[in-house]
Parts: C-alpha cells; sequence; structure tokens
C-alpha cells in the first residue's frame, strides 16, 4: 500500500503540473486567436483513455504519462503534423502570427510552472507556517553515524558554523548540503567547551553525494529517550512502563538517547531483555519483550515536546514574498549541485534519477503537507527543464524565435522539422538514461 500511495502522489503531482503547464501556453494561444487542437493530459500514441471535442478543441487523456501537450495549429511540435505545414498558412495558425506573440505563446508553460512553484511555497507558509529546531536549544549536541565520524565529527558535538555559515536552524541534511553545494571545508564545533575547527577532506563532496550513502543521516539531534506514551497492551505497558520514564540502558549496554536505545533494540528483535529506566529521580529495572520489528510499544518526546523547535506564522503578506525567497533559494542550490555535477566533483549516475527517484521523494502515507512541497519542487524543476536550449523543449522553441525576432529571418519549416528530430532523440536519450540509472540502482551498481 506504501507503494501504491507513492505513485498515486506521484501521478497527481504531475496531472497538476502538466495541466497547468499545457494551459500556461493554451491561454495566451487562444488570446491571439491561435487554433489549439488538441490539448491532451498525457501521450495518447495510437489510442486514447478520454476524448471529447468542445469548439474547435479535443480535450483528451492518453496512456503515457509522460507529459502532455497542445496541439496548435500550423506549428512544428510533437505531433509532427506536417501535412499541415504543407499547406497555405492560415490567419489562425501559429506560423502566420507576430514573433512575439508565437514567444509569449511558448513562454506561457514555464512562467506558470514558476508561478505554481512561488505560489505553492507562499501558501504552504501561509497554512503551515514555518518549524525549526533551534541550534542553540540543542543542548546534548548531535549524533553522528559512522560516515560523520570519518569526517572527524563525535558525539555530543554542538555545531557552531560551516563553511563560515553560522548554525542557527538544525536540519539533518545541513552537513550534506554545505559540503556538496556550498563547498565547506570547515566545520567549528563546540566540543566539551572548546571550538574545534573540523576539516573536510574535498574526498567527501563526492560521497556524500554518492547512491551508496544517500540513506545515511551523518549527523541527528542527540535527544533523550523520554517516554511520551505508552500504547496499552502493548510489551512496554505489560513491562510496567509508563509516560515520562527515562531509558538508561537496553539489555546491560548503557544507552541514554534515542539513537542509542534504537539501535539497542534493534539487536535483540524478538528477545525478552532487562531494560533499565529512571522514574521520578530513581533507576529501576523491569524486562520487556521487543517484536520482530524492534518495537515495545511506546512513543517518544521529539524536541518539539522538550521546547527546542520554534514555529514561524505567516500572515498572506509575508508569506507570498517569502515563497518567492524560499523558491529562489531552492532553484540556487539546483543550480549549485548542476554545476557540482559538471565540474566532476559528483558522479551524474548519483545525482540524476527518472521515474523512480521521482516516486520516492512521495511519502508512504498521504501527506499534504509535503506532497505540496515536492509539487512546488516538481514544478520549479520542470520550468528549468522546459527552458533548455533543446529543439521539441518550449526553450528550443524561443531560441528559434529569439532569432527570427533579432534577426528578422524566420527559419524553414524543413530547419524546424530536422531540429525537432534531433530534440526527440536528446530527450529521449535523457529520459533512457536517467530511468537507466534508477534500474542500475535497483540491482545495486
Amino acid at each position: 500500500m506504501g507503494v501504491l500511495t507513492m505513485i498515486a502522489q506521484l501521478i497527481l503531482s504531475l496531472s497538476i503540473l502538466v495541466v497547468l503547464h499545457e494551459m500556461g501556453h493554451f491561454i495566451p494561444a487562444k488570446w491571439f486567436k491561435t487554433r489549439v487542437e488538441k490539448f491532451y493530459l498525457f501521450f495518447d500514441v495510437k489510442f486514447s483513455l478520454f476524448k471529447k471535442k468542445i469548439g474547435e478543441t479535443e480535450y483528451g487523456i492518453g496512456w503515457l504519462p509522460l507529459g502532455g501537450y497542445v496541439k496548435i495549429a500550423g506549428m512544428v511540435d510533437e505531433s509532427m503534423d506536417l501535412e499541415q505545414m504543407k499547406l497555405p498558412p492560415q490567419d489562425w495558425e501559429f506560423r502566420s502570427k507576430p514573433a512575439w506573440q508565437r514567444l509569449i505563446i511558448m513562454l506561457g508553460g514555464v512562467t506558470v510552472n514558476f508561478i505554481l512553484g512561488f505560489l505553492i511555497f507562499g501558501m504552504m507558509l501561509w497554512g503551515y507556517g514555518k518549524e525549526y529546531l533551534d541550534n542553540d536549544k540543542m543542548q546534548y549536541g548531535i549524533y553522528v553515524d559512522s560516515l560523520g565520524t570519518q569526517i572527524g565529527l563525535m558525539d555530543g558535538d554542538k555545531l557552531v558554523s560551516i563553511g563560515g555559515v553560522p548554525v542557527e536552524e538544525f536540519t539533518p541534511s545541513v552537513i550534506r548540503r554545505e559540503v556538496v553545494l556550498n563547498n565547506a571545508k570547515v566545520i567549528v564545533v563546540d566540543r566539551d567547551n572548546q571550538m574545534i575547527n573540523v576539516n573536510v577532506d574535498p574526498k567527501y563532496v563526492q560521497i556524500l553525494s554518492s547512491n551508496d550513502y544517500k540513506d545515511y543521516s551523518v549527523i541527528g539531534p542527540r535527544i533523550p529517550f523520554e517516554v511520551a506514551k505508552v500504547t496499552e497492551g502493548s510489551n512496554a505497558a505489560k513491562a510496567g512502563l509508563q509516560a515520562g520514564d527515562k531509558i538508561v540502558y537496553v539489555d546491560n549496554k548503557p544507552a541514554v538517547y534515542q539513537h542509542e536505545v534504537v539501535k539497542g533494540l534493534s539487536e535483540v528483535k524478538g528477545k525478552r531483555i532487562r531494560l533499565g529506566y529512571i522514574r521520578g529521580g530513581n533507576q529501576a529495572e523491569t524486562e520487556v519483550d521487543v517484536d520482530e520489528k524492534g518495537k515495545i510499544g511506546i512513543s517518544l518526546k521529539g524536541p518539539a515536546e522538550l521546547g527546542w523547535t520554534g514555529r514561524e506564522e505567516y500572515s498572506l503578506g509575508r508569506a507570498i514574498p517569502g515563497g518567492i525567497t524560499e523558491g529562489v533559494a531552492f532553484m540556487g542550490d539546483w543550480f549549485k549541485g548542476i554545476g557540482q555535477l559538471f565540474k566532476g566533483n559528483v558522479k551524474a549516475k548519483d545525482s540524476l534519477g527518472g521515474f523512480i527517484t521521482i516516486t520516492k521523494l512521495f511519502s508512504t502515507s498521504w501527506d499534504w503537507e509535503s506532497f505540496w512541497r515536492i509539487t512546488g519542487i516538481l514544478s520549479f524543476i520542470l520550468a528549468i527543464m522546459n527552458l533548455l536550449p533543446i529543439p521539441a523543449l518550449d526553450g528550443g522553441h524561443v531560441v528559434f524565435l529569439l532569432y527570427e525576432v533579432f534577426s528578422g529571418k524566420k527559419p524553414s519549416d524543413k530547419v524546424m522539422e530536422w531540429s525537432t528530430y534531433i530534440g526527440f532523440a536528446i530527450v529521449l536519450s535523457l529520459l533512457i538514461l536517467a530511468n537507466g540509472f534508477d534500474i542500475m540502482r535497483l540491482f545495486g551498481k
């Protein structure tokens, strides 16, 4: 069910993005009295799942979920309707319109995607606010996994700055982001009240971005293991554990923090163990059965319950510019990642992905906050990718139109035809490459 939920979210997200993108072409085309013959969600190769003609336009849903399209009369596009181009131009055709009108029609799709991305980010700030983990309130510092230890960090370190930038809001991805995207070379930590410089070896740019280490957390907040609630009838309830108990050892091994206890329980799945805890300042012990998933039936106090988080509320007036700021920041990080790819610091097989990679962005349970954030991110990526100067994409058409505007010469239909063929070949190759990387990852390559 989790996988089906992820796929359903992907299909809904892409449907929203594709329909609105194509509306960005459709509306200015109709405004300039250009005939739109088809408006399709997904591609209708050989047949469509649904179609209905209203006026001069056929609206439909195709069976191949690789995007969508509007077929504008008098234009060499993905439909490759070359017979129409052999006939004399008509007033209602795309090719008969002034270059500036054709340019607006072609830029309409990516314009909508950019606006949509900013709008989604802004509406999320308005609707959900912005919750953050205050780095100064993390009194127990961080915990590190094996990769974090290799970098030079230690359990209990308190982050001060990364690459010269003070750490104010903590996120588990802060190390990965600053090292990979911003080439941070020094991490300053407070270690036992001493300022320590941790020099980051340049090799970790590639390691942190590689698929082999994508599941490594590197760091996380070190949070005491304090019981918030005991599930009725659970193994924990049978063992007598109560809300407020603080675990201090698991199976006679010291374990005080959440990551330590979780790891300890995962090592004794299906066994009865001795569990030490503190209640009301007194230490006690009980025996508890651990299930096959390493669970005992309790929920924990998180950063919010401990008072470590803050939440910034946004009025609509603040949310819109806030959304634009966040959107610009995301695109900046995206371009930095592409820059690292071209510099060779990041491998293509680790940074590129197809439909499997995109699907994995979504949660296995339906989470609207996560859904809309990912949809906003995909809207920006769709806009940027469509602006690439590749024939068959919007950016390719824009290049030819700009050439026409500045030179006064219109490319011939033959040039447009062959450039579209070449563009399709490039897009198809990129599609095969990205999804090929996904398949390789499935087989651990």
